[in-house]
This record gives structure tokens, sequence and C-alpha cells, in this order.
């Protein structure tokens, strides 16, 4: 029976003791104030990131303009060539010969119609035949005009000054009119295409006055910075109605001929947010590759919300929806709470936090 007594004394004073702890461990947690703060609405600005396509300012095709055997090449390569340089020669023998023969024939026209003028003027033949003369020796010039042309179209010249490109067709091959033999770009300047969505076409052309007032950047493929700024110069007339984007187009100067025509890269350009929500990174935690914030309700209980991020900055997301300028969130300690906890805290100014902000994402 006594050892009965003991065993329900030490039992009663495990409990006791249980209960103690219990009491004293929340009493603890109950203490501990959190930091508590909301998102701070205002009108601001993010660098937008655009997936683009670079092209020379002219990039053309250098095709035969007559049949004949590729008989000089004069440029190579990869070459930068200048305006009206030589660069092919297709074999002029037969245009020659031809521009020969047409000489030959308006010489012989040149010839009958002085004849035919002598005699007019004498009043043997009539105006008529005269007029006949005339217009076989305006034949004959056009003729010799035609054929100057044809030999000319065997000396291929640069159109204007840019870069070689890889040759199509080698010394000796026999080309024919239209064949193509290089192509030629003027990288002097880029121009640079990227697609724009339609909500953020309305929200550039609400603050831009003109399109040239835009300057972009180009963060190049191994994600470097371009040096020198672009500028948004024109834009597409018509949206694509299966993506709903329109187009942009930027030109970049290229006094370096880093760029070249066919490459790709990113555009950033700076876009305006009306009314924009912004938190600190630090605020959010993922589950699930989803974001989410602790909201503080009237009960002080907090309540874990899923925010959708519009844009990231350095330490700060946008939000676009999950939350009110008035919510209060959590700003530290979000891992030391679940859903439901009441919690104490201290609440700071939106401005004061972002304005010291310099932390990572928990």
């Amino acid at each position: 029976m006594k050892r009965g007594f003991l065993l329900t004394l030490l039992g009663m004073s495990a409990l006791y003791g249980g209960t103690s702890c219990s009491k004293e461990h929340k009493e603890k947690e109950e203490k501990i104030k959190f930091l508590v703060t909301s998102p701070l609405q205002k009108d601001t600005t993010i660098t937008k990131e655009y997936v683009s396509q670079i092209h020379a300012y002219q990039h053309i095709e250098v095709r035969a303009l007559e049949k004949g055997y590729l008989q000089k090449i004069y440029v190579d390569e990869g070459q930068r060539v200048q305006q009206g340089q030589l660069m092919f020669q297709i074999m002029p023998m037969v245009y020659k010969a031809e521009l020969q023969k047409s000489k030959a024939e308006a010489n012989y026209v040149s010839l009958e119609y002085q004849n035919t003028k002598k005699l007019a003027d004498k009043n043997i033949v009539s105006g008529s035949e005269l007029a006949l003369a005339q217009a076989k020796l305006d034949k004959a010039n056009a003729e010799v005009g035609l054929a100057k042309t044809h030999l000319d179209f065997t000396t291929i010249k640069a159109p204007f000054s840019g870069m070689m490109d890889h040759f199509q067709a080698r010394l000796g091959s026999l080309v024919d009119e239209g064949d193509l033999l290089t192509t030629l770009s003027d990288n002097s300047k880029m121009w640079v295409y990227f697609n724009v969505p339609e909500a953020e076409y309305l929200a550039y052309k609400a603050h831009a006055r003109t399109e040239a007032e835009t300057k972009v950047k180009l963060r190049m493929a191994d994600n470097e910075e371009f040096k020198y700024p672009g500028v948004v110069q024109t834009i597409e007339a018509d949206f694509n109605n299966e993506t709903g984007n329109i187009a942009f187009r930027a030109t970049f100067p290229n006094p370096d001929g880093l760029l070249r025509n066919g490459e790709t890269g990113s555009v950033l350009m700076t876009v305006p947010l009306k009314n924009a929500l912004i938190i600190p990174q630090k605020a959010t935690f993922e589950v699930l590759e989803k974001k989410f914030v602790y909201v503080v309700d009237e009960k002080k209980k907090v309540h874990q919300t899923e925010v959708t991020v519009a844009s990231e900055m350095p330490d700060l997301y946008i939000i676009s929806s999950g939350l009110k300028a008035t919510d209060k969130i959590m700003l530290e300690g979000i891992r030391k709470v679940k859903e439901g906890d009441k919690i104490r805290f201290t609440y700071a100014e939106p401005k004061s936090v972002i304005s010291h902000l310099k932390v990572y994402s928990e």
C-alpha cells in the first residue's frame, strides 16, 4: 500500500513538473517580439529583360548579275571592304565582244544618218526618211549602252562599306545570273529587335513622350553588358495575335565591331509601374516553387498567404497579387511560427524598412 501511494505521488509530481515546464515555455514564447511591416505602395520603375535578335544595319546578298566563269576574287572571307571596292570579276570576254559589235553597228548607222541628212538638206530625200535614219541611230546607240551595262555587270563592287561573309562560289566556278556569291554586312550600327507584351507597351506609350527618349541596354550571350547604350527608334505597326506581343527595334552603335549579324542577347529596358506593392525578399518563403508570406490579422494571428511576384529587384519583390497595401506581414522570424500562431510584434514603417534594407531572401 505504501508502494502504491509512492507511485501516485511520483506521478503527480511528474505531471505537475511537466505542466510547469509547458507553462514556462509558453510564457517564454509569448515574450518574443517579432518585427512586422506592410507593403510599400509607390510609383517606381523596374528593368525588364527581353530576348532579342541582333541584325546589321545593312545586310544584303551579293549575287551574280551575269552568267559566266568566276575569273577573279579580290577579297577574302571575313574581310572588311570599302564602298566601291572591287570584289568579284566574271569572265568578260563575251560581253566585250558584244560591246565592240554594238559600237561597230552604231558607227555604220551614224554614217547612214549623216548621208541622209546631207540629202535631206538638199531636199533630195523627204524629212520622214531623215527621221527614220535618226531613229535607227538612236537604237544603235541604245544597243551600245546596253552592251556596256552587261559588261559592267561582270565586275561586282561593294555597294557599301561592310564585312564579307562566307563565299558561296569558288574561283573558276560557272555562275548563272542571280547566283549567290556571298553576303555583306554593315555592322557600324546594329538593329536589335525584341517583343513587348501589350500591357507593357501601353505603359511605355503612356510615359514616353517620344520613342527616341527611351534608352536601353544590351546583355550579350556571355552575360556581359554591351558598353554602348541603344535607343528605341521604332515600333512595328501591328501586334502578333498569337502571342499578344509587338516588336520594338532599338539601334546600338557598334564602333568596335563586336556585334555581328545574327547574334542573340537580351535587351534591358526600364519599365514604369504605377502604385506598385514592394516587399522585402526576406519576408517571403517558398513552398513547392510558390512564394508565400505570413499575414498578421487583427487578432495578431499569422496566416500563410500566397503572393505573385511581378518583378525582382535587389533585396525586393514587386507583388502583383495576394497582398493589399494595408496588410501587415512578418518581416523576421518566419521560420519560427506556423499557421494560426498568435504573436507579439513591433511594427516598422515600410519606408524605413526598405530604405535601410540590405538583406537576402530567407
